[in-house]
């Protein structure tokens, strides 16, 4: 059975209003360059799409066919009190009882980087809805999906839709920094697709 798409995820991109980054924003700005080199070289998503993009992973998931299945990165704890309140505001439509947030990461474009053109193609991908929330960036940062380039602003979040092919490109002279997370209704009835897809391992 093919995988398919949560029928609940955007098929385009789902504005969800204006945050209140600022405490979170000040924190991504002061880590220090060690940090950030530290996180992303054992960062679980080294894909050659990605580019100079780097990531300060938080949660993850253990498997790329199963979205449940996830964990706590060793900087979870000491980052969580300011992660979850954005996130928290980004969801608050959805309505979800029993939300989970699978995947949280920091990624940060390098000045004049590029993510080239991509679908995220894994199983664990077709299911949670994938959510930016840019903290650092600048109008000369573009962003394609569904084959419209637009540029996100700072503070505001929105849903995009990772299974059709998107890139991004920073025009800019320094680093673009998102807040890149997936969330889920854990009350939603698994598909179809799922346990076949398990079980042959």
């Amino acid at each position: 059975m093919k995988p398919e798409a949560n029928p609940r995820k955007t098929t385009t991109v789902r504005a969800l209003g204006t945050l209140d980054i600022a405490a979170l924003r000040a924190a991504v700005a002061a880590i220090p360059e060690a940090v950030w080199d530290t996180e992303n070289a054992r960062k679980p998503n080294k894909f050659d799409v990605l580019g100079a993009t780097r990531h300060i992973v938080f949660r993850f998931i253990r498997s790329p066919h199963d979205w449940r299945g996830d964990y706590d990165c060793p900087l979870w704890g000491e980052w969580r009190a300011l992660l979850e309140p954005v996130m928290a505001q980004a969801v608050a439509d959805y309505g979800y009882a029993r939300g989970v947030f699978p995947r949280v990461m920091l990624a940060r474009l390098p000045a004049g980087g590029v993510i080239h053109p991509h679908i995220d193609a894994n199983p664990a991908a077709k299911w949670p809805h994938k959510i930016h929330v840019p903290l650092i960036t600048d109008p000369r940062v573009i962003a394609c999906f569904g084959g419209e380039q637009r540029h996100f602003p700072a503070g505001e979040a929105v849903e995009v839709n990772n299974l059709d092919a998107h890139w991004v490109r920073n025009g800019a002279d320094t680093d673009r920094t998102h807040l890149i997370f997936e969330y889920y209704d854990a009350a939603q009835a698994e598909p179809g697709w799922l346990q076949p897809l398990l079980a042959k391992g």
